[in-house]
Formats: structure tokens, C-alpha cells, sequence
């Protein structure tokens, strides 16, 4: 187990790197003569992530090394073994497992909303994974849960609460933040539910866009509510909610003897970047006394921008809002917030006294526990890797990065909405940075048979993006939508992305799809 250190002296440093071979995790701290082994190894680990970084950014490499799963399973050794592996062993799984891993910082990678690596939020999750601490009490993370509530505050003062005053909480994502908004507006108006249950309050109803995320219909279902209880109101051709729908659908529910309870209103939808009218559904859920809630995750960082923020008039009016800076500000992931316009809803929610976490006669301002608040126990620091980017950007540098990455859609939208062989989705020129488009090839492109157009559009889609995977140039997503065929939903996040990229994107669907 204990072998001989071999010590090589690198020209670059006057120190002198231990690369070990035969070394095992019990050579490492704690143990009593680990810290040259331990730094060996570290640096061994920072060498192969910043050489990953790099090529990363390198436009010349692939995107993906794509492989069928039996065949990356078969390719190395995944499976876990009784006895312990070397630590170069380590160091090659960490290789083997950056090697197949989606480049998802490279300038072409357009995949997912999340997209893109800042140097600074990567610095910051470092730094957080080596503190290693909970979230739940000052006591054990007193820095962490002050820049939470730092933060917090000031992403309040930007939707417009005033002072900045209100609650909220960091979360394992949008889907959670929505959930916690739908928790937080059932116990608003059923506060009984905490101890009693479900059988204690008459048949709630909830409304959302047919565009909403189906994270709205999940948490109805994880708390108790049920899907069917979720009621999709109509969206125009662009994708927004109609109001007018949505009131006719809250008399009828009424009628039925159903309680609404709850709407959630998108500010950026998945597909088509939509967002809904917020003022006029603000009206509707005041005249019915209905929580109002934005989900923001997508499109709530456009509040940072002063060209843009205006798609989110009447967030203001709001009872709680998801903001997920890691995708829009390309925070790390995870980073997603739930902000709470009523000050101390959250405690009275969810508060459960475990004594032994949450005592009352610490010597220090218990406001400061945040963990009673939280459905989780255990809550990983997110907040760091947000507060540190935005020191080292500004809000300037924020807005910066936004506005380029809609400049970019709208660059991409005026490309091809007139180009032979694109079809736009809908008209217009998009609202965030979702560009829904299908590609023509020439061989399907005057087909006479409607149907039978529409049927070979269909298969498009998705062989041009399996070719992009396998040739790993480049990565789009597509789905259907409604009676919509497959098309392509380009998004734009990444702050690496250039004008160029925009037109390798399109000479490369063509590439790719030229015999379909």
C-alpha cells in the first residue's frame, strides 16, 4: 500500500510535485504525514480540470465524444470494487469521466437554458465544496447565511418590493421554488393544513399557462393537490397566457364549488421564451383574492437589464417569484431563488423547533437560522457562487451579458426568418433568447401532401441532432409542441457564444441535414 515517492522538479516552480502511483485515499489528510501527498494529489486534480477548462473553450474541439450507453459502459470500468483503488486509478476515472462528459462551457453548446462556465462562480464552488458546511444555522455557516440574506434583499429591491423587504430562500432548483410558492399560498389561506392535511380544506384549484413548466403540476402532485387539479389556461400564438381565459376559468372552478387558491403566471416559458402579461393577471388574482405567483427562472434574470426589464412589468405586484440565476447569469449549478413578498410566511410554514438544530437561547440573533424555514434539513451553499460573480461583475456586468446573448437571438431570428429552407414557429421576433424554427431540406421542401410533409418534418429534428451529436459539433434542442411537429428550440445563455457561432450553427444544420 505504501510505496516509494518519486519527486520530480518542474521548471516552471521551485517546488517539487510527489507524483504518486501506488498510493491509496489513507495516505491523504487526516493522516498524520498526508499534507505533501494530499497537495500532490489536489494538484494533480486542479492540472486535469484547468486543462479540461481550456479545451472547453476551444472551438476546435468536440462539443461531445458521444457513445451509446452500452458501449461507455463497456469502454471502462464503472462498476464499485470491495478494495480500494490507487490513486492514479482515481485520477483516471476523473480523465475518463471529464473525456465523456458534455463540454457544456464550449461556444456551440446551446442544448439547455444553463449553458456556459464563469471563471469567478467556478472559483466560488471550489471554495464552497472545500468550507463543506449546511446552511441551516449562522452557527456553522455565519458568512454563507449572511450573503444569502445580503443577496436576497437586493434581488427583492430589483423585482420592486419596497426596501427590499420580504423572505426567501435558496433551493435545489426552479421545481423546488415553485413548489415552495404553492406551499406557501395554500398555507396563506388554509393555514389549518400544516397539522391537519388535506381532508381539512375544501378542493383547491390551481391555474397555469398549457406553456407553464411541468414542474407547476409536479409539486400539485407531491403536495397532496393532484394534477388534476391543476387547470391549463389557453396561450395566444406566441405562447402568452389569456387572461380573458384564465378569469373564465376561475368562475367556472367557482362554480364547481372549487377554491382557487393559487396562478402561476411564466416570465420566460421553456419552449417559447414567453412571457405572460403580468399586470392583467395581477388584476384577475387581486379581484379574487388569489396568491399570484412568477416563475421567473428563465426569464427573471431580464430584470437586470434595462432594455429588457420592461417583459416583466407588474413582477412587482407579485406574491412570490422563482429566479434562477444559473441560467441567464451562468452562475454555476445549482443557484435557483424563491423571493417572498410577506416577511416571516416562510417560518410559519414550514417551521418544525428541532431543538437540538434550532434553540432558543443561543447568543445570537436567531433570525439568522435560516433552516427551520426550509423543507430541507441539509441545504447545500449555494448563495456563494452568485454573490461572489456579481461582485466581480457588478450589476453592470450582468446586464452586459444578458443584453449580448438577445442580441445574439435576434441576430440568429433575422438570419433565417426570410432564409430558403426556415420556417419560423411563430411570428415575430422572439421574446427572450428562444429562437423555434424547423429546417426544410431540399427534399422535403415542395412537397405538394401536407401530411406527408408534415410527417417527414417530424423525423428532421431529431436525425440532424443526432448527427450533431455524433460528429460533436455542435448541440440544439428540439421538441413538438401542441400540433406542432418536431422543431428546433434554439437558446442562447452561453456568454461564450459569438456571431460566428450563430452562423456555424446554421451552415451546420444544413450540413447535416442536406440529404434528409
Amino acid at each position: 500500500m505504501f510505496a516509494e515517492v518519486t519527486f520530480i522538479k518542474k521548471t516552471s516552480s521551485s517546488r517539487c510535485f510527489c507524483f504518486i502511483y501506488f498510493y491509496f485515499f489513507a495516505d491523504l489528510l487526516p493522516a498524520s504525514d498526508g499534507d505533501i501527498k494530499t497537495m500532490t494529489f489536489l494538484q494533480e486534480v486542479v492540472d486535469i480540470l484547468l486543462a479540461y477548462i481550456v479545451e472547453s473553450f476551444d472551438r476546435e474541439t468536440k462539443v461531445i465524444d458521444f457513445h451509446y450507453p452500452n458501449e461507455l459502459l463497456q469502454m471502462n470500468n464503472w462498476e464499485l470494487q470491495d478494495e480500494p483503488a490507487t490513486l492514479d486509478d482515481i485520477l483516471i476515472s476523473c480523465r475518463a469521466t471529464l473525456k465523456y462528459a458534455i463540454k457544456t462551457a464550449h461556444p456551440r453548446y446551446f442544448n439547455q437554458l444553463s449553458t456556459g462556465l464563469d471563471m469567478v462562480g467556478l472559483a466560488a464552488d471550489w471554495l464552497t465544496s472545500t468550507a463543506n458546511t449546511n446552511m441551516f444555522t449562522y452557527e456553522v455557516a455565519p458568512v454563507f447565511v449572511l450573503l444569502e440574506y445580503v443577496t436576497l434583499k437586493k434581488m427583492r429591491e430589483i423585482i420592486g418590493w419596497s426596501d427590499g423587504r420580504g423572505d426567501g430562500i435558496f433551493s435545489p432548483g426552479g421545481a423546488i421554488s415553485n413548489m415552495y410558492a404553492m406551499l406557501l399560498a395554500r398555507f396563506k389561506m388554509f393555514p389549518e393544513v400544516k397539522e391537519k392535511g388535506m381532508s381539512s380544506v375544501p378542493r383547491l384549484v390551481a391555474f397555469t399557462s398549457e406553456h407553464s413548466h411541468f414542474s407547476i403540476k409536479k409539486g400539485a402532485a407531491a403536495l397532496g393537490i393532484g394534477t388534476e387539479s391543476v387547470i391549463c389556461i389557453k396561450a395566444d400564438e406566441s405562447g402568452k397566457l389569456i387572461p380573458a381565459d384564465l378569469e373564465r376559468r376561475i368562475l367556472e372552478a367557482k362554480q364547481k364549488g372549487f377554491v382557487p387558491f393559487f396562478v402561476s403566471a411564466t416570465a420566460g416559458t421553456t419552449v417559447y421564451g414567453a412571457f405572460d402579461p403580468l399586470i392583467a393577471i395581477s388584476d384577475i388574482c387581486r379581484k379574487y383574492n388569489i396568491w399570484m405567483h412568477v416563475d421567473g427562472a428563465w426569464g427573471g434574470s431580464l430584470l437586470m437589464s434595462r432594455r429588457h426589464r420592461w417583459k416583466l412589468d407588474g413582477v412587482e405586484r407579485a406574491n412570490s417569484v422563482t429566479w434562477n440565476p444559473h441560467k441567464m447569469m451562468s452562475v454555476p449549478l445549482q443557484c435557483s431563488a424563491l423571493l417572498v413578498r410577506e416577511e416571516g410566511l416562510m417560518q410559519n410554514c414550514n417551521q418544525m423547533h428541532a431543538c437540538y438544530l434550532f434553540q432558543q437561547d443561543k447568543h445570537y440573533d436567531l433570525s439568522y437560522d435560516t433552516g427551520d424555514k426550509a423543507l430541507q434539513c441539509g441545504r447545500h451553499v449555494d448563495i456563494f457562487k452568485l454573490w461572489l460573480m456579481w461582485r466581480a461583475k457588478g450589476t453592470i456586468g450582468f446586464e452586459a451579458q444578458i443584453d449580448k446573448c438577445l442580441e445574439l437571438s435576434e441576430y440568429l431570428y433575422n438570419k433565417i426568418k426570410d432564409r430558403e429552407g426556415y420556417e419560423m414557429v411563430f411570428d415575430g421576433k422572439p421574446q427572450h433568447t428562444n429562437v423555434c424554427f424547423w429546417y426544410l431540406p431540399p427534399g422535403i421542401r415542395y412537397m405538394e401532401d401536407k401530411e406527408e410533409k408534415k410527417k417527414h418534418l417530424h423525423k428532421v429534428a431529431p436525425v440532424i441532432k443526432a448527427r450533431m451529436m455524433e460528429y460533436g459539433t455542435t448541440m440544439v434542442s428540439y421538441q413538438p409542441q401542441g400540433d406542432k411537429v418536431n422543431f428546433f428550440r434554439m437558446v442562447i445563455s452561453n456568454p461564450a457564444a459569438t456571431f460566428e457561432d450563430i452562423d456555424f450553427l446554421i451552415e451546420e444544420i444544413e450540413r447535416l441535414g442536406q440529404d434528409l
